[in-house]
């Protein structure tokens, strides 16, 4: 009878986070590893399963068809795999986590995630503080936070664990006549804030003229300012609600560059922390 071989689940992790990522480099920075780490770690796991998991380019590297094929049962193993570490950790698993987030990942893609994370772990009690990135990195550095969401360039040379990336588009009334308009009139955050600075780097880029016309620091105001045609605004593509439409290039705004929402972390972070910030990871990188 031949004996069972296992899978090092180390290996399989790095193998989902540089097909999620495309990225060796990002996926040495989610991992908490270096590059070459992780493409040994990737060998070892082709050479057990003799196959060849990922296809590489001068663009990055993305699953091969043998990699595709395996990819969905890898994260199902996986999450089993956390959840038995989770419901063994959970009786003795209590504390205090501070999170500091910007308000419009927390208000979309975060409940779910902190939800997730409070069931599984009750005796676990969250702050969660919503405000300009910013600040918030201000605070984090004034040691007020155990972790932080934080909208940033995308860069593998800053500090942080990629956890999200999409699209920014403009965001209009679908009435609002702006493309006719002389000067863009804004709908923004007050300083300092980072799709601010986005909007108005473009637009000088551009060389199209703009305003700001509204200011408000709560989402719920500032979506409110576009609905009654003030102005436009600028959020993530998945983000447009209801009764707004992202402009085109046709209507006279230039393209933005992606968002990426980083998570930051203390150096010694207390196990209640710990574990949140590897659920905010799996659970991000599963779209969860």
């Amino acid at each position: 009878m031949a004996i069972p071989r296992n899978l090092d689940l180390d290996l399989l992790r790095a193998f989902v986070a540089v097909s999620d990522t495309g990225s060796f480099t990002r996926a040495a920075e989610r991992l908490l590893r270096t590059q070459s780490t992780v493409s040994l770690q990737i060998k070892r796991l082709e050479d057990a399963l003799g196959t060849s998991l990922l296809q590489r380019t001068a663009r990055g590297a993305r699953p091969s068809a043998a990699g595709a094929a395996l990819l969905e049962s890898t994260r199902r193993l996986l999450a089993l795999n956390d959840e038995i570490v989770a419901d063994a950790a959970e009786p003795r698993l209590a504390g205090h986590v501070r999170l500091g987030t910007p308000e419009d990942f927390a208000t979309t893609h975060l409940p779910s995630v902190l939800a997730q994370f409070a069931a599984s772990y009750p005796s676990v009690t969250l702050e969660v503080t919503c405000d300009l990135t910013l600040n918030l990195l201000a605070a984090f550095r004034e040691a007020r936070f155990d972790l932080v969401l934080l909208k940033r360039e995308p860069s593998p040379r800053v500090r942080g664990i990629p956890v999200w990336r999409e699209p920014l588009v403009w965001v209009a009334a679908e009435r609002a006549p702006l493309d006719r308009q002389d000067t863009l009139p804004l709908v923004v955050s007050p300083e300092p804030c980072v799709y601010r600075k986005r909007a108005v780097t473009a637009l000088r880029a551009f060389g199209r003229r703009w305003r700001v016309a509204y200011t408000c620091g709560s989402l719920a105001g500032a979506l409110a300012a576009v609905r009654a045609g003030l102005g436009v605004t600028v959020l993530p593509k998945e983000m447009v609600p209801d009764g707004l439409v992202a402009m085109s290039g046709a209507r006279g705004a230039p393209d933005l560059p992606d968002t990426e929402i980083a998570l930051l972390a203390t150096d010694a972070l207390p196990p209640p922390a710990e574990r949140l910030r590897e659920h905010i990871v799996h659970s991000l990188e599963r779209g969860a």
